[in-house]
């Protein structure tokens, strides 16, 4: 779900990612092939492994998927397919039924790519704005909800497409239609959340932070008026804290939660962020976990609910965890994400630091099946397999990735249907990863 950043010259995008073309390509297909697509979309949240939108089902990096390999031959795992054509971005990808939905800047436009799940065959494409910024290409990762799909620009055009044919069904800017104002420039990254009837994004400034439109004909449903906050890159999280489902999100002055009925902020902690604040925030037994580079660190909250009041306490802040924009993951009781490109472990509750390793320094990471799998972002995009233990550091097997673009690899890894997919700009590979 990226961006990039020190200095102007030397930032980023990656965080943009929030760590994706061609000619809308649907003529007039069959009407039977139009239907079977159709139907193919409806199905798509029924699959067990489909991974819908950015850091999965449970916008947490965590694959449920097991039986898959605990060691990859020397070379890596087998290489099922490689697609070409999705031009200039950093975008991850999503999956669901027999479709992967990506973005990228290609012919003149930034676009949302269809792909077929068998063998990556490019099926539609649909435009969703201009293309380039600030370290050109797309950064957020499209959400995919029954027959629908959504996806924003990094110049704030969100739209809603068919998921079988890529037609559009509406669309809005974030900064022309809401207001929105971001914390530095470059560009919006956040993956939007769909939540029940609704599709929820941070335009960010004085009209309120966070909007909910309504998901079937884009009309604003609810604005956080007392949350005005600029945008940051993070994504929203949808939780259940104390008892009380909300949406927490994370910008450069707070971490907030706020109901999703009407977007009342629930809470709020203040917590200072510098330049590009990008990752996800983390929710487990009501404490909530952020992180970001530049020299923040990481904080730990916990949040507790008096009456009908929440309150949210500091439990700890460092710097052992200084993640930029790869992210990280909770598994068991510890987190793991890079930081000052080291491999950092940390015990969640307490934020002690178990271990710390080079492995194969700053880059993103996904869990699946008790494995970490983490993705350098710059010289060979190597890739490597973790056991996820808070022991020690642990490799077992790590290949290169072939055909390296000249850009940082920016695009969080994908564990899917027993596969692994790799996005690095006009590239997409998908390797085998399901044990025999």
């Amino acid at each position: 779900m990226l961006h990039l950043a020190r200095h102007k010259k030397t930032l980023t995008l990656a965080s943009l990612l929030a760590l994706a073309g061609g000619i809308t390509l649907f003529a007039a297909a069959p009407a039977q092939q139009q239907a079977a697509s159709r139907q193919s979309a409806r199905q798509s949240k029924q699959s067990p492994s489909d991974w819908p939108q950015w850091r999965g089902p449970q916008r947490d990096a965590v694959s449920k998927e097991t039986g898959l390999l605990k060691k990859w031959p020397e070379n890596g795992p087998p290489l099922a397919w490689r697609a070409t054509g999705l031009g200039v971005g950093y975008s991850s990808v999503s999956i669901a039924g027999d479709r992967i939905y990506t973005m990228g800047d290609v012919g003149g436009s930034g676009q949302v790519i269809a792909l077929a799940l068998d063998g990556g065959k490019k099926l539609w494409t649909a435009k969703v704005g201009r293309p380039g910024g600030d370290y050109e290409g797309t950064r957020s990762t499209p959400t995919v909800d029954g027959d629908r799909v959504y996806a924003l620009g990094q110049w704030g055009d969100l739209v809603c497409l068919d998921a079988a044919s890529g037609k559009e069904h509406w669309r809005k800017n974030l900064e022309k239609d809401f207001g929105g104002r971001m914390m530095s420039g470059w560009g919006y990254s956040e993956s939007v959340l769909v939540d029940g009837d609704k599709v929820v994004c941070t335009p960010g400034g004085p009209k309120g932070t966070i909007l909910a439109l309504n998901k079937n004909t884009g009309k604003e449903v609810w604005r956080t008026k007392d949350f005005t906050d600029s945008a940051a890159y993070s994504s929203i999280v949808p939780a259940e804290i104390a008892g009380r489902r909300q949406y927490v999100q994370l910008t450069d002055a707070n971490v907030v939660g706020v109901a999703p009925e009407d977007g009342k902020v629930l809470w709020k902690a203040a917590r200072r962020g510098r330049t590009a604040v990008i990752p996800t925030p983390i929710v487990h037994d009501d404490h909530v976990f952020v992180t970001s580079g530049y020299n923040v660190g990481c904080n730990l909250f916990k949040i507790t609910k008096q009456g009908d009041k929440f309150s949210a306490q500091q439990v700890y802040a460092n710097n052992d965890m200084e993640n930029h924009h790869g992210g990280v993951v909770l598994v068991g009781e510890h987190v793991y994400g890079t930081g000052d490109n080291m491999l950092v472990c940390l015990d969640f509750k307490t934020g002690k630091e178990a271990w710390k390793d080079r492995s194969v320094g700053k880059g993103s990471i996904t869990a699946a099946d008790g494995m970490l799998y983490v993705r350098s972002e710059g010289g060979e995009g190597t890739v490597a397999l973790v056991e996820a233990t808070p022991e020690e550091y642990r490799e077992v097997s790590r290949f290169d990735q072939p055909d390296r673009s000249d850009k940082n690899a920016w695009a969080h890894p994908v564990i899917a249907g027993g596969k692994l997919y790799l996005r690095d700009q006009d590239v997409l590979f998908c390797y085998d990863v399901k044990a025999k």
